[in-house]
Order: structure tokens, then sequence, then C-alpha cells
């Protein structure tokens, strides 16, 4: 299994307009190969002193901190997956804009090394 991570900061009153973002975005990656995507709106999601999920993204006052994964059967699903999701129409900003500042973003790929 491969696992891409990403954390952002969404606008709290465009959150349904992020569902919809997402649901487009997460279907591009199933289509391409991914098992699972999952998108977790925050909840509980306090402020750090050192570092933070919040701090990470310049969260500002009026916006929710968003985690978010997808699941894929191994790199080289990722890798075919992910080059074929980037090229997919829906993928494109005019198309599909999305509802957060992309630069703030971060993101990261993962080699599982403990699945209880």
């Amino acid at each position: 299994m491969y696992v891409d991570g990403l954390v952002i900061a969404v606008p709290t009153a465009r959150k349904t307009e992020f569902r919809k973002h997402a649901e487009t975005i997460d279907e591009i990656f199933k289509t391409n190969g991914a098992t699972r995507v999952v998108e977790c709106w925050g909840d509980e999601v306090p402020d750090g002193k050192v570092t933070s999920f919040p701090m990470a993204v310049k969260r500002k006052d009026d916006e929710t901190v968003v985690f978010s994964w997808i699941e894929w059967p191994s790199k080289e699903t990722r890798d075919r997956g992910m080059k074929k999701a980037m090229e997919d129409p829906r993928f494109s900003p005019k198309e599909n804009p999305m509802p957060f500042d992309g630069m703030r973003m971060i993101f990261g790929g993962f080699q599982p090394i403990v699945e209880i």
C-alpha cells in the first residue's frame, strides 16, 4: 500500500463547496487506481505552541483544518494514477476551482510501516 496525506485550511463558510469539489477530485483518484479517499473536516484541532495543524497551514480565524488521505495499492499505481488524475480536465482549476488556498496545502507520500 501507499498513502498520500494532505492538510489544508478551508474557509468554514465554503464547506459545502469544498465537499462538492472533493467528491469530484476524489472520484478521479478512484477511477485512476486509488482504493480509498477520506476527507475529514476539522472538529477538534487545537492551536499549538510550537507546531500544530493550524500553524502548518497558516489557518485563519474563519477557516477549518481539513485532513485527508488517499490509499493506493502500491507506489507504482499511485504514480500512474496521479499522473492520469492531473491530466483529467475535471482537475483543472478552470473546470473545478479549489475553494481554498492551495499554496498553504501540505502534502506528502507515505509508505505504511505499521497497520493494525
